[in-house]
């Protein structure tokens, strides 16, 4: 079991580039409706639980999380569209 607060969760939503949530659906084989409610939706008609656990407090409350592989899915997206930070050496001009 992970503990992340609702905050920090909702930020890695929100910093995922557009067609996330439907790449997420597809590579894990679920609905569209049940990532969303693992970032806080509450469509339980469309989606499913997905084993989050909320606790009020700071930041938004706390979220306990039992499976993780949504948020590993997330996470991995948010890595490979942040641009590369290894700068090329510059050329020295003769």
């Amino acid at each position: 079991m992970k503990t992340i607060t609702f905050n920090e969760l909702r930020k890695i939503k929100d910093s995922l580039p557009d067609g996330s949530m439907h790449r997420i659906a597809d590579e894990l084989n679920i609905s569209v409706e049940t990532v969303r409610n693992f970032f806080g939706g509450h469509n339980f008609v469309n989606g499913q639980s997905v084993g989050i656990h909320l606790e009020p407090g700071p930041d938004g409350g706390l979220v306990m999380l039992d499976d993780t592989t949504v948020l590993e899915k997330a996470l991995q997206i948010l890595k490979e569209s942040q641009p590369a930070t290894e700068e090329e050496p510059q050329q020295e001009e003769a």
